[in-house]
């Protein structure tokens, strides 16, 4: 698919390529994010302190009620404390995940001229398509940009997949991705039971609130990161929680994700085989914050390029009013969260991220 552009707008990859000693202005953040910014390999080296803690899924469907048990008490405790975890034995299969990072790197290593060919429009602000291949424009009031370019699509389900932006290379590009998809559809199943027992619901009550079967969407976004001249000044992405119910995170196992835990940024390790995931804010909101939506945000380096394939498992936008369930309201815990549709989340979010930037809100 070929898109008609005007100017195309410059690619961090460009920037990064064009053999500049020192970033922009505009890429260079402000003085009090700046003291928090380290090397992110020594940061990942480091073993003292909060780690981010890794679940077994294995036992998540085991026959051996207390293996059951014990599994769903460990998920709790990780979604509750960090809303952020190492998941192992998912149910992905090793080799699927390697295919789907083969596709995606096999993308991002064409020429940019090739890739703009998948520009979307949301980087020029008009109100155009955003799935496609794009780089964060300055939006907000700061004028602050982020050193990534990002590949964007819906993967589920079927009928919301828009196959005409998606690349057509590398060859198992689609196929590798539908099937990730697929996959991660029934990993949400899974997690999304085992949370809603552990906050004392029927197994499928989560899903349900979430869209159930037939309305959650799944958004993937291909994160790049080229490497940075500068990285202590930079960030591949500013600090955010997720709008999802839940993120599925994959990357090339070069670190750069860190989580603002207890009052400090910590990094999270490259555990092998693993899928990261994120509680999103839909979640939290439905927990009435049992469950966390953790601040976390993207480091860059100098030596190596970082890609990372964040599946974002999304209700629809207006069908359903996002509210704490009513099982986890009490006298002593009353709704700390007012109705919304998940659109309307998206809107408040963005609307107090420009009150902030404009010097007028929290």
């Amino acid at each position: 698919m070929v898109s008609t552009m005007v100017a195309a707008p410059s690619r961090v990859e460009s920037l990064a390529s064009s053999g500049i000693q020192s970033i922009p202005k505009e890429y260079v953040r402000p003085k009090e994010e700046l003291t928090s910014i380290g090397n992110i390999f020594e940061e990942e080296k480091k073993h003292e302190g909060p780690q981010v803690p890794t679940i077994d899924l294995e036992d998540l469907v085991s026959e051996d009620k207390e293996a059951r048990e014990r599994c769903h008490e460990a998920l709790k405790k990780a979604a509750t404390e960090w809303g952020v975890m190492h998941l192992v034995n998912h149910g992905v299969p090793e080799e699927l995940m390697d295919r789907v990072r083969v596709a995606g790197e096999g993308f991002f290593n064409q020429p940019v001229e090739e890739k703009e060919k998948y520009a979307n429009d949301h980087d020029t602000g008009n109100s155009g398509k955003i799935q496609g291949y794009g780089s964060k424009l300055a939006n907000n009031a700061s004028g602050q940009l982020e050193w990534e370019d990002y590949f964007f699509h819906t993967v589920y389900p079927e009928d919301k997949k828009d196959m005409k932006i998606w690349p057509k290379n590398p060859s198992d590009y689609i196929p590798a991705t539908s099937e990730y998809a697929n996959h991660l559809r029934a990993l949400t199943t899974k997690v999304l039971s085992a949370l809603s027992v552990c906050l004392g619901l029927e197994e499928d009550r989560l899903e349900k609130e979430v869209g159930g079967k037939d309305e959650l969407v799944i958004q993937m976004k291909i994160n790049y990161y080229p490497k940075c001249p500068q990285p202590e000044l930079a960030l591949g992405v500013e600090a955010h929680t997720d709008v999802s119910a839940l993120t599925f995170i994959l990357h090339n196992m070069v670190p750069g994700l860190q989580l603002f835990y207890e009052g400090k940024w910590i990094t999270a390790k490259c555990v092998p085989n693993s899928i990261i995931m994120h509680i999103g804010d839909t979640v939290e909101i439905l927990s009435n914050g049992k469950y966390k939506s953790i601040l976390h945000r993207g480091l860059v380096n100098k030596e190596k390029v970082r890609i990372s394939w964040a599946a974002f498992c999304e209700p629809p936008k207006e069908k359903i009013i996002l509210k704490p369930l009513p099982e986890t309201v009490s006298e002593t815990e009353p709704a700390r969260y007012p109705p919304r549709t998940f659109s309307q989340h998206i809107e408040h979010k963005l609307f107090r991220k420009t009150q902030a930037l404009n010097g007028d809100g929290a």
